[in-house]
């Protein structure tokens, strides 16, 4: 993601508070399950609050938001990480790693920026896990609070 300052690599997001930006993080997953385009569920999970590497904890923060995506039918798996490293650029995402990783199970990784959104996402094909399955990690930009208000960490 683009738009640094010299504090860090991490991108400036605006403004908000961490409730705000979490819906916004939430929307972001949302997104990408609907990219996905193959039958399935997602995993029931919310997102979280971190700091921003670099900068100060009690002003800005970060939100992340792990889920997994499991296909109805396990040999739908490589149709959805196809059917995301189709949609993403479509959709404004740039892709900036894609290839297998170096764990013994060699699981596909894919990464891509949003720099108008100010969001990463991190995907990890897992093929060999029961049941097979995506495993997703969203991740913002660094959230400035508004004056006045404190950041909410959960």
């Amino acid at each position: 993601m683009n738009d640094t300052n010299d504090s860090g690599s991490i991108p400036l997001a605006g403004t908000s508070t961490s409730l705000d930006a979490a819906d916004e993080t939430e929307k972001v997953s949302s997104e990408l399950y609907d990219m996905i385009g193959v039958k399935g569920r997602a995993s029931d999970s919310r997102p979280g609050v971190t700091e921003c590497s670099g900068r100060d904890r009690e002003k800005y923060f970060q939100i992340f938001h792990p889920w997994s995506f499991y296909p109805a039918l396990a040999s739908e798996l490589d149709k959805a990480m196809a059917q995301l490293r189709a949609n993403l650029p479509k959709r404004g995402w740039k892709i900036v790693e894609y290839g297998p990783d170096t764990s013994k199970n060699k699981n596909i990784n894919l990464t891509a920026d949003n720099d108008q959104k100010k969001f990463s996402v991190n995907i990890v094909q897992m093929a060999k896990n029961d049941p097979p399955k995506l495993s997703l990690t969203v991740v913002s930009g660094c959230y400035k609070i508004p004056d006045g208000e404190k950041i909410e960490r959960f």
